[in-house]
């Protein structure tokens, strides 16, 4: 069976569960409490057009990978922009264009919506994921900050 990506259902969450803690310790936050992870399933789940959406890879009922993503307001683009928040491939599907088609997906999504501008960011370290983020995307000269907590 070919690999599909399609919206996150109700029953994709333990498996969801397994992929979301995967791209969490990827990003050196692992151990985060069950409660962090009902929430955002949740909210992936609201149906609210308003907060974040969630697609995954499926191959033949067996998950490959995740993103979620947002769509909000932006003062340089009436139609908005859509937000890239979380791409992760489960490690023994890597470099087989999960990763590809999952991007794909959400530059669908948002084509569907009205909204062409997409963007994510990542980590400098995320070596192999940026060889595919620059045959799919642009690098902007952009550095982010944060408000240290």
């Amino acid at each position: 069976m070919p690999l599909t990506v399609r919206p996150l259902r109700p029953d994709d969450r333990a498996a969801w569960q397994v992929l979301h803690e995967g791209y969490h310790a990827f990003y050196d936050r692992p151990g985060l409490p069950q409660s962090f992870h009902d929430q955002a399933f949740q909210r992936l789940m609201s149906g609210n057009a308003q907060d974040f959406h969630g697609l995954v890879a499926d191959d033949g009922g067996r998950l490959l990978g995740l993103v979620h993503y947002v769509f909000h307001p932006h003062l340089w683009r009436p139609e908005g922009v859509c937000y890239l928040q979380d791409l992760f491939t489960a490690p023994v599907a890597r470099g087989q264009g999960v990763g590809r088609a999952l991007i794909e997906a959400v530059y669908a999504a948002a084509d569907a919506e009205g909204v062409p501008a997409v963007y994510w960011t990542t980590q400098e370290f995320n070596y192999a994921g940026r060889i595919l983020y620059d045959k799919v995307g642009t690098r902007t000269p952009f550095i982010r900050y944060t408000r240290p907590l």
